[in-house]
């Protein structure tokens, strides 16, 4: 376990490469219009681009809820059914407009920001919930993301 540093303790602590991912994906956000954040293509299953930045804020909320768990020693390790998570949170945001997909994953990211900040030590769960919802896992999004929203730019 990795005790918190520096004089303002664990407070002073970043996600490492956060604020770049976060850059990357906001800027790609607002390239997004109403009309192709509808289209399928994303991933073969169907998936939007809005399906796809809905996907990493529901997963940024999720990290920073476990995150908080963590914290509060409350956290219980268990098997994580991925797939059946997608499921559920693509069901629970895909109906949800545009600006407010853009909202939840603004809130998301200050909560899961917020969250690994006012942990007191980090301990392999909380590598594990950062490398789940944070920086890692935006990383392994964008490139598909860009080139779909770059496609769907150029066809319009």
């Amino acid at each position: 376990m990795i005790p918190a540093v520096g004089n303002k303790g664990a407070r002073s602590r970043e996600l490492p490469g956060e604020a770049e991912a976060w850059h990357r994906l906001h800027a790609l956000m607002y390239r997004i219009t109403p009309e192709m954040a509808e289209v399928p293509g994303y991933f073969r299953e169907g998936w939007t681009a809005k399906d796809a930045v809905a996907h990493l804020g529901t997963w940024m909320a999720e990290g920073a809820q476990m995150l908080r768990r963590i914290a509060a020693g409350t956290y219980r390790e268990g098997d994580l059914d991925v797939d059946a998570e997608n499921e559920r949170f693509l069901a629970a945001m895909h109906d949800i407009p545009l600006n407010l997909v853009h909202l939840q994953a603004a809130s998301a990211r200050a909560e899961l920001r917020r969250a690994w900040s006012e942990l007191p030590e980090i301990t392999p769960a909380a590598e594990f919930w950062q490398r789940k919802a944070g920086p890692d896992h935006i990383a392994e999004h964008l490139p598909r993301l860009e080139a779909w929203v770059d496609e769907l730019s150029a066809s319009t």
